[in-house]
Formats: structure tokens, C-alpha cells, sequence
């Protein structure tokens, strides 16, 4: 596997996700990370986007799922982040999604909580 690697952090998105009622009803704050693998050699060499990917694109379609779909695990975001990027973007081998939420309504003194994920075509 390639070294290379595209990466997006902390795509803000105002979303509902989360298994309490009230987190459902008035949302919160999320971040969602993406860590791309994919052989950039190519696109190094002729410097056409077209020999790449997007990272304009992997972050609107990964705040368009975030913020469009309703999720009760932030586990199940990450999740469809992972998959839809993988099956969007066909020069990626492997892609890591974290999603922090640092709303997470717990009863300890943190800056919040992170769920991340790596999936790959093999």
C-alpha cells in the first residue's frame, strides 16, 4: 500500500445525531476527519488533478452525509463517511474517518469524544 495520503481535518458540521432525544431535537456541533490512502506519484509528476482526488470534493460529500443524514451512533457517521468515500473516489485503497463530538452529553469533564474508523477495498 502507498504511503501517500489526502487528509482533511476537523470538517465542522451543525448536525442531530446521538441516541438522546434532546441531542436529536437541537443538534450539535461535530467534526469529521478524513485520513485518504491512495498512490499519489502520478499526480505529484504530471500536476493534473485529474491524476488525484479532490479533497474539495471528499469534504463536501463527507459534510453533506454528516449534516444531511440522522445518525444515532456516531460510529454508524463514520461508517457511511468511510464506505461513500471508497465508492465515490476509486483511486483511494483506504480511508480513515474519525468523528468527534465534543458535545458528548457524559457525566465527566472532558473535551469531548471521538469514534475513528479505517476501511479499506481489501
Amino acid at each position: 500500500m502507498s504511503g501517500d495520503r489526502i487528509i482533511l481535518e476537523r470538517i465542522a458540521v451543525f448536525a442531530h445525531h446521538g441516541v438522546l432525544p434532546e441531542e436529536r431535537k437541537t443538534g450539535q456541533r461535530f467534526y469529521v476527519s478524513l485520513d485518504c490512502r491512495l498512490d499519489l506519484s502520478t499526480a505529484g509528476a504530471s500536476d493534473d488533478l485529474a491524476d488525484s482526488v479532490s479533497y474539495a470534493d471528499l469534504a463536501e460529500r463527507a459534510a453533506a452525509i454528516a449534516g444531511s443524514r440522522r445518525f444515532f451512533l456516531i460510529e454508524a457517521l463514520a461508517e457511511a463517511i468511510a464506505r461513500d468515500a471508497l465508492d465515490a473516489f476509486p483511486r483511494l485503497t483506504a480511508v480513515t474517518v474519525r468523528v468527534d463530538k465534543p458535545g458528548a452529553p457524559i457525566p465527566a469533564l472532558l473535551d469531548g469524544v471521538a469514534v475513528v474508523v479505517t476501511r479499506s477495498r481489501a
